[in-house]
């Protein structure tokens, strides 16, 4: 009897399919594996990846510091149903009406800060310490840059290298809240137009042709057909990105 049980328990061993967890093997993987954000296929999955990580940042995900990674990423998104903590915060902010996580809706009357910039992130986004605020991520109104993190995209370093002198560390900027839109996107950064000297950071970025304008979800905002004239003008003289890149 044990010469014929010994052969069927082999048999069952070998063609039984092991039941491992996907997240074990995610792990697994990941352990000897150096992961990016393609490795991902939404944003709230890395962001996952990357708290669960431990401390630090050992696979790169978190290029700019501000503990929100592949922000290029797909949708669902960590802001979504849970509002990530703005910087300087060491709690999420409770969720309010003026927080949309898809980015859209309403941000009341128009508020006006002004403040230092304390680093720039990229071509579209600063981080700026607000007089009786603090510091806060700000990701200027209207426009959109090549991405520098996750995946550096043709245009992206040169769009942060003329943020960086259009608004240098340690300059002075006033920050301007658009109605249209809401207060802070789905990552808690605030949505805001930024002007240094009167000039308008985000709308100069459009002309020197290194950044494009964005409506999100086809929701206007109040300057669109003026960023929109200053895109025309910037394609057609093929500037900056629209020479190299687009």
């Amino acid at each position: 009897m044990r010469r014929l049980l010994f052969p069927l328990v082999l048999f069952a061993l070998l063609v039984a399919e092991p039941v491992v967890d996907a997240d074990v093997l995610t792990s697994s993987a990941a352990a000897g594996t150096d992961m990016d954000c393609s490795d991902f296929t939404t944003q709230a999955a890395a962001q996952a990846f990357f708290l669960n990580a431990g401390p630090g940042d050992p696979h790169r995900l978190d290029g700019d510091g501000d503990r929100v990674v592949c922000e290029s990423n797909p949708c669902p998104c960590i802001g979504s149903g849970a509002p990530v903590p703005l910087v300087g915060q060491t709690t999420a902010p409770t969720p309010t009406s003026d927080t949309n996580p898809d980015g859209s809706g309403t941000s009341g009357p128009v508020q006006r800060h002004w403040g230092n910039v304390v680093k720039v992130t990229d071509g579209d986004t600063l981080q700026v310490r607000i007089e009786g605020v603090g510091v806060r991520s700000v990701r200027i109104l209207g426009i959109d840059t090549p991405e520098v993190y996750g995946g550096r995209e043709c245009g992206g370093d040169a769009a942060s290298a003329q943020m960086a002198l259009l608004a240098p560390v340690g300059s002075r900027v006033q920050l301007e809240s658009d109605p249209s839109q809401a207060d802070r996107d789905r990552y808690g950064r605030w949505l805001r137009y930024v002007a240094r000297k009167r000039l308008d950071v985000g709308r100069e970025q459009i002309r020197r042709g290194l950044a494009r304008t964005y409506v999100y979800r086809n929701d206007p905002f109040r300057r669109t057909r003026e960023y929109q004239r200053t895109e025309q003008v910037a394609h057609d003289l093929l500037r900056g990105s629209w020479d190299l890149c687009w």
